[in-house]
């Protein structure tokens, strides 16, 4: 579906202005961002979501997974956003990160970045068909998340694939 436009991006500048440490965290986190949008119970349930929202998947030409996160004028990070036919998704700040791990452990921080990339990109589809309307962005985000966790839910209870969206 659109696995095809999702790629790994970074400003090479500022990345080699990180340490190596923090270089090698940010790629492992953006590789694991882009193999969990890649996943087929994913693109098969955003496949769904768009022709249920009436959303041409063609409007957005590029998803880029951005390497390094992004902060706002505020000091705030941004998720994601949606600009001129392309996606972009940003990672959480390694302090964030680190400050997760410490508190809920590996397994559940992990949960929490994967399951962010997903909210960020139904999000920003959804902007494709809502551009002014946050609001109605955030609940319908909401809305098809819990849908999508559900049926992941279901997949794991009961040992099946993934539910037919319909």
């Amino acid at each position: 579906m659109f696995s095809d436009k999702i790629r790994i991006s970074s400003h090479s500048k500022k990345l080699l202005e990180n340490s190596k440490r923090h270089k090698g965290f940010y790629e492992k986190y953006s590789s694991v961002v882009s193999k969990i949008l890649k996943k087929p119970s994913f693109q098969n349930f955003m496949k769904w979501m768009l022709r249920k929202e009436s959303i041409d998947a063609d409007s957005v030409e590029k998803i880029h997974v951005m390497v390094l996160p992004f902060r706002k004028e505020n000091g705030k990070s941004l998720a994601g956003k949606y600009v001129k036919n392309e996606i972009c998704i940003y990672p959480k700040r390694l302090g964030f990160c680190r400050k997760l791990m410490e508190k809920h452990g590996k397994k559940k921080a992990y949960a929490y970045l994967k399951n962010r990339a997903r909210a960020t990109l139904i999000h920003e589809f959804l902007h494709v068909k809502y551009s002014s309307d946050e609001e109605k962005v955030r609940q319908l985000t909401k809305e098809y998340f819990e849908i999508f966790s559900k049926n992941q839910n279901h997949q794991s209870e009961n040992g099946r694939g993934l539910l037919k969206f319909r």
